[in-house]
């Protein structure tokens, strides 16, 4: 348990936790990160189904907005929070990134020990098993962030089964919920992972080219999706199809289905993230296998929450590269002295600086307009644009600050800056 029990332990003996109502919370998820040290390997085969009837859905209550003033500062609660996950990340994240780059996996036992953390867990109501009480976007970012700052192939295995689980609590009938959320409160949280992306130019999630048609007991899916992440071990994906007549959906999909079949798909970045192809051939599923009643609002809230996941990502990809060269270039020598002092280096530097504080600044605002149900189409679609052109642009300017260096393995910014072009075409994956 180690790292994830200690961090727990910490923080439940806060007192900040006292004046802001979380006692009851975090000591369930103590509880839970307890039980979680006794965990064994996931089984493939897990069948699905309620351990209880529920009267209606649980929902996570909307964040409060006590002051009604825009600021981003985080509270103590999010720090701490921030804090214990970079420091993880530091720990486990960042060592074993080169190993899962060239093995298209996570080393074992990293994915477990990363669920102690408890980041599904405190998405989930405690009605299901978890330890949330309310949902917070911004911390979501926060934590999505810290990750990255790791490494963000292994930030989006990390982070894939909670975007299924917090979609189940965000748009989940009572039925769906008793189905699928406890497993991911219990002790065997599974592989999962919400799948929108296809192999399409210019691919647009709003016209899938899946498709899902109306059957007497149900729906048929056929379609491939690419670039799914951890998707040979995946139990449960959420996929989007066209329905025929209504438009982009979602549905969940149990990897046992009959017509379910997985190819491996090596990427160019986000190799440890193991991203593979999902193939759905005839693939049977129930009327209740819709998602939110096919509703095109929850469809588009679902699009607009993944790209600030992957928002949030960038920028924490984007600060270890600053926080990498900064040292570099000022102990680089070249012409007896330092690279920094020459104006090219300084200001390449600065640019990152300048660029990655943009992106963080825009990511957070709409995450924060997220989570008090305000409008925030227009600050996701600009944290969108912002970290597809200034991610891979700082991902660059990394590269070329290091010269020579910038080209191997030796040095992680060629693996950032391959994480980085992710960006502009990867859709899905989290969810925040």
């Amino acid at each position: 348990m180690g790292f994830g029990l200690a961090a727990l332990t910490r923080l439940a003996g806060s007192e900040v936790i006292d004046r802001a109502g979380l006692r009851g919370p975090v000591q369930n998820l103590v509880k839970a990160g307890t039980r979680n040290g006794f965990r064994a390997a996931g089984a493939a085969t897990r069948s699905f189904k309620s351990v209880r009837r529920l009267g209606k859905p649980a929902r996570l209550a909307p964040a409060q907005d006590d002051v009604g003033l825009f600021d981003l500062t985080p509270s103590e609660d999010q720090q701490l929070i921030a804090e214990t996950v970079t420091e993880f990340a530091a720990e486990q994240l960042r060592p074993a990134a080169a190993d899962a780059d060239a093995k298209l996996a996570a080393p074992e036992g990293l994915l477990t020990r990363a669920a102690e953390l408890g980041i599904s867990l405190v998405g989930i109501p405690e009605e299901l098993g978890g330890a949330g009480t309310e949902r917070s976007v911004v911390t979501n970012a926060l934590v999505a962030e810290a990750l990255a700052h790791g490494d963000m192939g292994l930030a989006v295995a990390v982070l894939a089964p909670s975007a299924v689980s917090t979609a189940l609590v965000s748009w989940g009938d009572e039925q769906q919920q008793a189905d699928y959320v406890p497993a991911f409160a219990g002790d065997q949280v599974p592989a999962a992972a919400l799948a929108l992306l296809e192999r399409t130019p210019l691919f647009d999630p709003f016209k899938p080219a899946t498709k899902a048609k109306r059957t007497p007991k149900g729906y048929q899916l056929d379609g491939v999706k690419s670039l799914v992440p951890r998707a040979a071990e995946a139990e449960l994906f959420l996929v989007s199809a066209d329905l025929e007549g209504r438009g982009p959906a979602l549905f969940l999909v149990e990897s046992s289905s009959a017509g379910v079949t997985v190819e491996a798909e090596p990427a160019m970045g986000l190799r440890g993230a193991a991203t593979g192809k999902l193939h759905l051939e005839k693939v049977a599923l129930p009327a209740g296998a819709l998602l939110g009643g096919g509703k095109a609002d929850v469809f588009t809230e679902v699009v607009r929450l993944s790209r600030l996941g992957w928002a949030a990502l960038a920028a924490g990809t984007a600060k270890a590269v600053l926080d990498y060269v900064v040292p570099y270039v000022n102990e680089r020598t070249a012409f007896g002295e330092p690279i920094s002092h020459r104006q090219a280096v300084a200001f390449s530097v600065a640019d990152i600086a300048i660029e990655l504080e943009g992106l963080r600044l825009v990511t957070l605002r709409a995450a924060a307009r997220a989570e008090q149900g305000k409008d925030y189409a227009r600050e996701a679609a600009l944290a969108r644009k912002l970290a597809v052109d200034k991610g891979m642009r700082i991902g660059n300017a990394g590269v070329q600050l290091l010269g020579g260096h910038g080209f191997v393995k030796e040095h992680p910014v060629e693996r950032w800056y391959r994480d980085l072009r992710a960006i502009g075409v990867m859709e899905g994956a989290v969810l925040l």
